[in-house]
């Protein structure tokens, strides 16, 4: 058995690392055997040799047994699916897929994350919501997923204790963009959970990680390869991530955006997004024969109500008084009171008439992160109330001084150069020939192999 500093030789002179060389690492890491300096030294070795295919699945598996792996009864064998987006601005797509899903049949025990930089975090969004607890042990997940069928939680302590000692030291050593190392941290959270198929939505575009199809492309495809090399069934989504998914960013706003479309009223955006993804899990499971029937029937569920009741029962179910539960999901109201809404909002006026071209989502996500909806440390608090409305969207003819945008905001107020950078982020013109046809965020599909 080689030794650490023989192993970070190895790959350092771009060696391919065996499974027992892999597992060697991982182990050290998860025992704190090893010294960060050490750690930190093969985390760049990687990020300058790369890994082959067979490296990144040991990498992951070894990553994903380092902790707790859930388990399921036999009963629900087939059924157990989760989602990863890879983030993107107003992406509340979890919010509405979970409950479908749940609601066609599948367990979903989804993990989700924080927000962090620009992107918002899908436990951030839950947690404007007064009383829901995103912790929950295993035996928890299991009570929640027998009784609801789906729930969303944080990662538990025991749960990859590698990953979170790696994701910690991939950030001070500047390899956070290893596709290896990237792989390794998103399908070995996922493989913990002992699903049958996992879906990603890989973004590309001015307001994703990646801003160009091919780079995440690139993603998704050691995505899709690691995942089904671990016996997951994994699919990929590539989505484009330039302006805003639906109309509100910011927590509390999405969480009322999201409720709006389980009761049927949501934008058209996330609703393909939805349904693309639900629909391609429901293949992958074989619920349902082909694509466009699992998107129909994804869409039935959150149409019909089905999804909207098991998001209450949800709700009830991690931490929330079934009055509030009861009164946020009431499908003929836009009773939001027990949501925290923010003491100041401006809206911000057209300065000309014309065609809406583009509005530019990592604008908004940079000053509304600013003002309180983001953080930029792990375990900084964020303000739920903070947010934007578009008023717009994409093809809209609008009139000089008609409001756009609507800015939700408390402390600090924005300053004239944000709200400078906020008027710049609306792109008007006189042809909407490019807008006339209607735009679909998803470009490519992914199935597994």
């Amino acid at each position: 058995m080689l030794s650490i500093p023989e192993l970070i030789r190895k790959k350092r002179d771009g060696g391919a690392l065996t499974d027992e060389d892999v597992r060697t690492f991982i182990q050290a890491v998860t025992q704190k055997t090893i010294q960060d300096c050490q750690t930190g030294a093969m985390l760049m070795a990687i990020w300058q040799k790369g890994m082959i295919n067979t490296e990144i699945v040991t990498l992951t598996r070894e990553m994903m047994s380092s902790g707790e792996v859930l388990s399921w009864p036999k009963e629900w064998a087939g059924l157990v699916v989760d989602k990863h987006s890879t983030g993107g601005v107003g992406d509340k797509v979890s919010l509405v897929l979970a409950p479908a899903l749940a609601a066609c049949g599948c367990k979903v025990p989804m993990i989700s994350g924080r927000g962090l930089a620009h992107t918002g975090g899908t436990l951030d969004k839950l947690e404007s919501i007064p009383g829901f607890n995103i912790n929950q042990s295993a035996a928890q997940i299991l009570e929640i997923l027998t009784s609801v069928g789906c729930c969303i939680v944080g990662q538990t302590e025991l749960l990859v204790p590698a990953d979170r000692v790696l994701y910690a030291l991939r950030d001070a050593t500047s390899t956070v963009d290893s596709l290896p190392l990237i792989t390794g941290s998103i399908i070995s959270k996922k493989g913990a959970e002992s699903l049958t198929a996992l879906v990603l939505d890989v973004k590309f575009g001015r307001a994703a990680l990646y801003k160009d199809l091919d780079s995440a492309k690139e993603l998704a495809q050691s995505l899709v390869s690691v995942g089904n090399g671990l016996g997951i069934r994994t699919g990929a989504v590539l989505s484009c991530m330039d302006g805003t998914i639906g109309r509100c960013v910011g927590n509390s706003l999405e969480v009322m955006e999201s409720l709006e479309t389980l009761k049927g009223r949501g934008p058209d955006d996330l609703m393909e997004l939805v349904t693309t993804l639900g629909g391609l899990l429901l293949l992958m499971t074989g619920l349902v024969s082909d694509q466009s029937e699992g998107r129909k029937k994804i869409s039935d569920a959150v149409i019909g109500g089905a999804a909207l009741s098991k998001f209450q029962a949800m709700m009830e179910a991690q931490g929330v008084a079934n009055e509030t539960a009861r009164s946020l999901c009431s499908a003929h109201t836009k009773d939001y009171s027990a949501l925290r809404r923010s003491e100041h909002q401006r809206e911000l006026k057209s300065p000309a008439e014309g065609v809406v071209l583009d509005v530019d989502g990592l604008v908004l996500a940079e000053v509304l992160h600013k003002l309180g909806a983001g953080r930029s440390k792990a375990g900084e608090p964020v303000n739920h109330s903070v947010g934007a409305e578009l008023l717009v969207s994409v093809g809209q003819r609008v009139k000089k001084g008609v409001s756009w945008l609507r800015l939700h905001y408390e402390s600090p107020a924005p300053t004239p150069d944000q709200i400078n950078r906020l008027e710049k982020a609306l792109t008007l013109g006189t042809d909407n020939a490019r807008t006339q046809q209607k735009q679909t965020l998803v470009k490519e599909l992914l199935l597994p192999h």
